[in-house]
């Protein structure tokens, strides 16, 4: 879907999937997508992602043409929605791996990337978006509280190892 000229969001694709390991692979530099190596647990961590309807992985393209086709991957996020018996039953979005290509940052990508996001979960009838950032990333915390996004829990996380 087209969000503004030049730009277009859409659910990932398989193509995508070096691009977007690239923007997960560094916060701080622009990878090559063609350096990225795709493992088997990466194909299938995404094949599960695509085939289910509870999940989403969006990309967020520039330079698209006027059918919002082409384009370089500059941003991705993934979505999660949850059912859940609070709130009256609806269900929740979880946003994860929030990225935005290091030197495209600053000019309102991620704003638009969120925007865009938030806007999918309130058309699906979610009461909520929520999601977690690591402590040390001061400048997405501050980005997220303008977004609207509120510090209202304290998060914990278990690493497991494999067996």
């Amino acid at each position: 879907m087209s969000v503004v000229p030049g730009l277009a969001l859409r659910p990932a694709t398989r193509a995508d999937l070096p691009a977007v390991l690239a923007l997960l692979a560094d916060e701080d530099d622009v990878v090559d997508p063609a350096t990225v190596m795709v493992t088997r647990a990466h194909e299938r961590a995404f094949a599960a992602i695509d085939a289910d309807p509870r999940n989403e992985m969006l990309v967020l393209l520039e330079e698209v043409d006027d059918r919002g086709e082409g384009g370089t991957v500059v941003g991705c996020l993934q979505a999660t929605y949850i059912p859940g018996l609070g709130k009256g039953g609806a269900e929740r979005a979880l946003i994860e791996a929030v990225r935005i290509r290091a030197d495209r940052r600053g000019g309102g990508l991620g704003r638009t990337l969120m925007e865009h996001a938030i806007e999918r979960a309130h058309a699906r009838g979610c009461a909520l978006v929520q999601l977690t950032s690591d402590k040390r990333r001061e400048d997405a915390h501050r980005f997220y509280t303008g977004l609207g996004f509120a510090r209202s829990h304290e998060g914990f996380k278990l690493v497991l190892q494999a067996r």
